[in-house]
């Protein structure tokens, strides 16, 4: 465990929070992942954090349950650890507020301060919940059901290969065998990709073997987005590129970064994981 992560709360037991207190997030630096990254390309991008367990109290101390989206952009130099950010909005639990605008701004001032950025934060209550949301794959070609030999389950970036003589295409491919390990925990995070390119095109058996290399591997949600943009762009060379991950849900939470060439535009549908 690195000493940045020797005093979160991930693998620890916590007491829940009977107040609210902003101290218990629990911030990461980004920059000493990205350092074993090698030249991290310009890219675009955001971490798109859902949560399904938002609750308060109003001034009556009748609860209020709701869901929140919470939206930190790729440049800020902090992200914030998981279990610390369910500890947090589980502090909003038995504490009163006058109404939904003043949680919403201390969220957002709290989260700002912690990842160093303006993070976005939007909040549905229960009863503005949007009509027959339906569960949907990420768009794109899967992959998965290629018949390929694996047998690297550690990052492999020289698995990458384009076709040989082959054309310059644009295409979208899927792949839901993304698993990656907890950093502290050891815990399996499971996931679906999507990789959108413009440029010579990635031969699939070589993109999925890829994929799956990372399966025994230790990184947070964030940094393997982050590295499979990076070996893709070094490797593969494309004209554009956009890699985007959509986490299975674990403790309220679902977490879903996307880097990107240029701005982008991503599904904000779960999928049926989430």
């Amino acid at each position: 465990m690195t000493s940045s992560l020797i005093h979160a709360p991930l693998g620890k037991e916590s007491a829940y929070p009977s107040a609210y207190d902003p101290t218990l997030l629990f911030p990461i630096e980004r920059e000493p992942n990205r350092q074993t990254l090698g030249t991290v390309p310009s890219w675009q991008g955001a971490d798109i954090w859902n949560a399904y367990e938002i609750s308060w109290l109003n001034n009556k101390g009748k609860p209020i349950v709701a869901t929140a989206r919470f939206v930190v952009p790729h440049h800020s130099p902090r992200l914030i650890e998981s279990k610390s950010f369910k500890l947090y909005l589980n502090s909003f639990n038995n504490e009163r507020f006058a109404d939904e605008q003043t949680v919403l701004q201390r969220m957002q001032k709290d989260l700002s301060d912690g990842c160093g950025a303006t993070v976005q934060v939007e909040i549905t209550p229960m009863d503005r919940q949007p009509p027959g949301q339906t569960l949907q794959a990420l768009d794109g070609l899967n992959i998965d059901g290629l018949d390929v030999d694996i047998d690297t389950y550690t990052p492999a970036p020289h698995l990458l290969q384009c076709v040989a003589n082959g054309p310059a295409v644009e295409e979208t491919l899927v792949s839901d065998l993304l698993k990656s390990n907890c950093p502290v925990t050891g815990q399996p995070d499971w996931a679906s990709v999507q990789i959108c390119y413009t440029g010579r095109q990635i031969d699939h058996a070589s993109l999925l073997k890829y994929i799956v290399s990372l399966r025994s591997h230790d990184e947070f949600h964030e940094h393997c987005v982050e590295r499979m943009y990076c070996d893709i762009s070094r490797l593969c060379e494309p004209a554009s590129l956009l890699v985007y991950a959509r986490y299975t849900r674990r403790g309220g939470l679902d977490i879903n970064p996307w880097r990107a060439s240029h701005p982008a535009q991503v599904s904000q549908s779960r999928t049926v994981r989430q």
